[in-house]
């Protein structure tokens, strides 16, 4: 296990080059997201995991790239993109893409709290496991995102479970157990120190299956930390001891 060290600190130099191209980049993104909302009637369900997807796989290339220090750099530009649309509030497109109604008076809070969650999930997974990270991002961002949409479209299994008794659908968390595998395959790829051998084929199935479960018992809003840091952990565990 690697940790996320501050060692690559941002230089000046680097600071004054990406974090206009950060912040450029993330409010494209988000844009892209309300247009779709706006303006093509895209469902909130739809663009909002839109800009979650693209923001993931975001921090994902920069932390192949830049390592802890330029996802922070990511991260906080990405948070004056986020803070910006919840300031502009309900009818700007950055808001609607990311604000869904069904939460009506906590709309605003419904994007703060997932965001908090996303940071504290990215955080975490970087300085307890540093590269290991991208598992998390790409769990997070691909397996985590599947579910909302396609519960949104064909979901018409519904239940309850755990703690939270959040309404899911069977859809929907059928969605978020292949996306995540597909994820974890992805992740294996990516990553030298992983290899694709029979132990790796037994567990990643296993752990899809728990950020399943994760996903599907997580306090509503909060799922983004757990969806990137038990995937990280348990890829650690089990794929690199």
């Amino acid at each position: 296990m690697g940790s996320g060290s501050l060692a690559g600190i941002v230089t000046w130099r680097a600071l004054l080059l990406w974090a206009p191209l950060g912040l450029v980049w993330s409010y494209a993104c988000l844009s892209f997201a309300g247009y779709l909302k706006t303006r093509a009637g895209f469902k909130t369900g739809y663009t909002r995991k839109v800009f979650h997807v693209l923001i993931f796989l975001s921090a994902a290339t920069v932390q192949a790239f830049s390592g802890f220090a330029g996802v922070c750099l990511f991260g906080t530009m990405v948070t004056l993109v986020v803070g910006y649309a919840i300031l502009r509030g309900p009818g700007n497109s950055l808001f609607e893409a990311i604000g869904r109604e069904k939460d009506g008076a906590y709309r605003s809070y419904f994007i703060v709290i997932p965001y908090f969650a996303t940071l504290i999930g990215g955080l975490a997974s970087n300085i307890l496991f540093g590269p290991l990270a991208v598992v998390g991002y790409l769990v997070g961002g691909l397996g985590d995102a599947a579910g909302e949409p396609v519960g949104t479209r064909w979901g018409k299994r519904h239940y309850a479970f755990g703690p939270a008794m959040n309404a899911k659908t069977i859809e929907g968390s059928v969605a978020v157990l292949l996306t995540s595998l597909a994820a974890l395959f992805i992740s294996v790829a990516l990553r030298p120190e992983l290899h694709f051998d029979l132990r790796s084929l037994i567990a990643l199935p296993v752990i899809a299956a728990v950020c399943t479960l994760v996903e599907a018992v997580s306090p509503r809003g909060w799922d983004n930390a757990p969806m990137q840091i038990v995937p990280t952990v348990l890829v650690a565990f089990l794929l690199t001891t």
